[in-house]
């Protein structure tokens, strides 16, 4: 019920109908016969031997744009991503919509409920605390503007794998796809899935820790939930992220909503966080880093879309204005959240604070503060999906280039989905729910790993941009925005290292932080 995707025969019809168009073109005696279509071997031979080069012909074998055989296979404009739907493959049914929600859905998670503290503390005052917060939404813009390019220059789904593929070849690619699958993916859905069933369980056992194992079993629930969901059907995978992406923006939107009016009717003691905004400013670059650092992993997820180009509707279009909209959408909604919870919590009380909505509920909504730890909870079933969805089609990509077993290259003949690399990756997310103990520390890692990553495909651009410039590029950066976006990207992975590894740099403390509120038996105070 299977097939894979090596084995296309609409490539060798597009080989042939290239070379009867060069035929007519060019009127050269060198045009292939179009027999050669049914062996699908004797393409290549006019071009791998002599007597081609015997008559002329050396000068048209040069690689500086892809042929016609090169773009259907490495997914390089030249129209590929408009071919209509051959019943084959993966199946393209995300609009413009489904992939701002995908997005959205992804970089919002419990990191925004959490992540104030580490920020605040950071930057020692409120002014800056809120730039900080803006600064990590235009930077990861920029970067989305920059994976933009990649994402419609090479139209294959696999995003990071696909693009250093392209431009390093595959031994680089191997690295980044067992580091990005076994580790850095399968550790995010485990932790977000733990994230769920612990928020989850905390308002039914609000004085006392809930029974041992309940909270890895309510995880593994979920997880099998979203994989049943993923293996069904890519349209049912991305209702539930639509949904679950709406309604987590509307509990944004119910905080930041709660402080405009306690700003508005309150009176002044509302206000009293924002009289010298930026006194106690941060003293020093590393400081300022470790904060900006704590900043940018509320923002993950920002490049998960590029892993997906291949199930887009028009991703040449949508591909670039969803990354657009997600990245003002979200940079708007975390600069209004803070604000709103420096309405209510002082920066002090912040500082203290181990999840900072949940208190801002405690004193807002009373009895009725359950619904923060309710939307936590709903917040992370939107990301879980998010990364499953996107972390199954990794695998996918990488068994299609041979360098994962080829079982994960199938697809479902009825369904159009990857079951095997969605049942993959949710063994492995549950086969980490045992390595609690570690995850932290492999966290952590991912989190270096992750932007070393984006370091490397932003100086892909550069690599490609020499290999292929003529390729069509639907969206052509400026030059000097890679430059900088690298310069950036390689000091975000060297000064926490530098200043304090890992544990200093803001992520063991946050998932601590993350945790600490469940632990407390105080929790309902």
């Amino acid at each position: 019920m299977a097939e894979s995707d090596k084995e296309k025969d609409s490539s060798q019809k597009a080989e042939g109908d290239a070379a009867a168009k060069s035929d007519k073109g060019e009127g050269e005696s060198s045009a292939k016969p179009s027999k050669s279509d049914k062996d699908g071997k004797e393409d290549a031979a006019p071009d791998d031997g002599g007597a081609a080069k015997d008559k002329g012909e050396a000068d048209e074998k040069t690689p500086m744009m892809p042929s016609a055989e090169d773009a259907k296979k490495k997914g390089i404009g030249l129209g590929v991503d408009e071919e209509k739907d051959t019943g084959k493959g993966l199946e393209r049914t995300l609009t413009l919509t489904n992939c701002v929600t995908m997005i959205v859905g992804c970089i919002i998670g419990s990191g925004i409920f959490v992540s104030p503290t580490g920020i605040q503390a950071a930057a020692g005052s409120v002014g800056s605390s809120l730039i900080i917060w803006v600064l990590c939404g235009i930077w990861c813009g920029l970067g989305s503007y920059i994976y933009a390019e990649l994402g419609t220059l090479i139209t294959k789904s696999g995003g990071d794998y696909a693009y250093i593929m392209e431009a390093f070849g595959p031994f680089l690619a191997f690295l980044r796809l067992w580091i990005e699958s076994i580790v850095v993916r399968p550790c995010a859905v485990t932790v977000v899935a733990m994230t769920f069933a612990l928020y989850m369980l905390r308002p039914l056992y609000p004085t006392c820790d809930p029974p041992p194992w309940s909270a890895e079993l309510l995880a593994i629930v979920l997880i099998v939930i979203l994989g049943a969901v993923n293996c069904w059907s890519v349209k049912l995978a991305t209702v539930v992220q639509d949904w679950f992406t709406y309604a987590k923006v509307v509990a944004l939107l119910l905080v930041i909503f709660t402080g405009a009016y306690l700003v508005i009717t309150g009176g002044p003691r509302y206000r009293d966080s924002f009289e010298n905004i930026f006194e106690g400013n941060f003293r020093d670059f590393y400081q300022a880093s470790v904060g900006f650092y704590s900043g940018l992993f509320a923002y993950q997820g920002w490049t998960y879309l590029n892993f997906i180009t291949e199930e887009l509707i028009n991703p040449k279009r949508n591909l670039p204005l969803a990354v657009m909209f997600s990245c003002v959408i979200c940079t708007v909604i975390y600069t209004l959240f803070n604000i709103a919870l420096y309405v209510v919590l002082t920066p002090d009380e912040l500082l203290i604070t181990p999840a900072a909505a949940v208190v801002f509920a405690e004193k807002v909504y009373g009895r009725f503060a359950f619904i923060m730890p309710l939307c936590v909870a709903i917040s992370t079933v939107g990301s879980a999906n998010g990364v499953i969805m996107t972390s199954s089609r990794l695998f996918y990509c990488g068994a299609r280039e041979g360098q994962m077993p080829v079982l994960l290259t199938m697809i479902n003949k009825r369904l159009r989905t990857p079951i095997p690399a969605v049942i993959f990756t949710c063994l492995i997310s549950i086969g980490y729910l045992f390595l609690a103990d570690n995850l932290f520390v492999l966290i952590n890692a991912s989190q270096v790993t992750a932007w070393l990553a984006i370091t490397v495909v932003t100086i892909a651009l550069f690599r490609l941009r020499c290999k292929y410039p003529d390729a069509p590029r639907p969206v052509k950066v400026n030059l000097i925005f890679p430059i900088v976006f690298v310069i950036g990207s390689s000091a975000i992975v060297v000064m926490p290292i530098f200043g304090s590894p890992f544990d200093s740099g803001g992520f063991t403390e946050f998932w601590q932080k993350l945790f600490m509120v469940l632990d407390d038996n105080d929790y309902t105070k």
